[in-house]
């Protein structure tokens, strides 16, 4: 779990929808921003929908700062409307016929607010968020970003104790998207009560959250720090999602996992033979993407490997589709860590030395 007591957010259920079956055990305390990150169906959303009170859980219970807003075995509900929740849709959702001081008076009108205490707490987050100049637009008159700030306010206003994100910035432009992101940053430090962001983005995920869980087809499969998730992913999808390969293997203590940055493997056109000891094993390019200043290569072997390079390397190696290459990467920078068997792609290693590449750089050898 990310956090205990009852100060904050408890989740310890079970969400049946069919044939799918979510099974979360978490908590988030106060002042918390907890990343929710996971491939498309794993239960992020259903996540949501259930803290937010939108769908009933079908076995164990939700609470929030102690007090129980759902418990299957008690027979306990408590309305989404009565929540003390606010919810930033993916797509904002905001009421096009009113306007945006309307529209973030809702929310706190919703909580039971008359109607000029929730003017003034609009009119407050309005202010808040550098918002007052648009108060009288039309959500058709805003931009994106104007209109995520709009959102945000409006959950905000209801003075909520817990604030639910799902993904906040999709819908905006890559320009956009990094100064709205700083910006929600700033305001999610100011928020007391526990935060769920759901993103499908990594650097989002590790700029904004505390702490990381990662849901695969209905379970946790990975949760701490975003620097510990980035390091020593549990997965295949965490591996890809930081941008690291993944391999299984077997150590005297038991079953380990070992990451390897795609920048520490060195690429070579003939099987390496001098060196320090390294893993070095035999591939086939599959496909070479640009990646600014750098190419990926996607390389069939046992075991796969994307590896980075630097555009000259490709030219002086003559890589393309179907290049038979030798791969090598020293045992220095191998993270190895023990973990529950995630992959079925073993270590390979080469009690042959290999050539001199520096370590943690695009390595070329002829």
């Amino acid at each position: 779990m990310t956090g205990t007591g009852s100060d904050g957010l408890v989740v310890d259920a079970e969400v049946r929808r069919g044939e799918f079956t979510l099974t979360v055990a978490l908590a988030a305390r106060s002042g918390q921003v907890v990343g929710l990150l996971g491939p498309n169906g794993a239960g992020k959303s259903t996540l949501l929908s259930a803290v937010a009170g939108l769908t009933p859980v079908s076995s164990g219970r939700i609470t929030l700062e102690g007090e129980v807003m759902d418990d299957a075995d008690a027979g306990t509900f408590v309305e989404a409307s009565e929540r003390p929740v606010g919810f930033v849709f993916q797509n904002y959702r905001l009421f096009p016929y009113l306007t945006v001081a309307e529209n973030v008076a809702f929310s706190p009108r919703a909580r039971g607010m008359g109607k000029r205490a929730a003017r003034a707490a609009a009119g407050y987050w309005l202010d808040r968020l550098g918002l007052a100049g648009l108060a009288d637009r039309k959500p058709g008159q805003l931009s994106g970003g104007q209109a995520q700030r709009v959102a945000l306010a409006r959950a905000l206003a209801g003075q909520p104790a817990l604030l639910l994100l799902d993904e906040p910035l999709s819908a905006l432009d890559a320009g956009t998207r990094l100064d709205v992101q700083a910006e929600l940053k700033r305001h999610l430090a100011d928020f007391t009560g526990p935060c769920l962001l759901v993103t499908h983005d990594p650097l989002e995920a590790l700029v904004l959250a505390d702490q990381l869980i990662v849901l695969e087809s209905g379970r946790i499969v990975q949760e701490g720090s975003p620097a510990q998730v980035a390091r020593q992913p549990a997965t295949d999808y965490v591996a890809k999602l930081v941008g690291l390969n993944l391999y299984y293997g077997q150590a005297e203590h038991g079953e380990v996992l070992a990451a390897v940055r795609p920048s520490a493997i060195v690429v070579s056109t003939r099987r390496p033979d001098s060196g320090s000891a390294r893993n070095t094993w035999p591939a086939k390019v599959t496909g070479l993407t640009l990646l600014s200043d750098r190419v990926r290569l996607d390389l069939d072997g046992q075991p796969p490997a994307l590896v980075d390079v630097t555009p000259a390397a490709v030219a002086e190696l003559s890589l393309s589709p179907g290049s038979q290459v030798w791969l090598s990467v020293k045992a220095t920078e191998l993270e190895v860590y023990t973990r529950g068997a995630q992959l079925h792609q073993p270590i390979i290693t080469s009690p042959a030395p290999a050539g001199d590449g520096e370590p943690g750089s695009p390595g070329v050898q002829r």
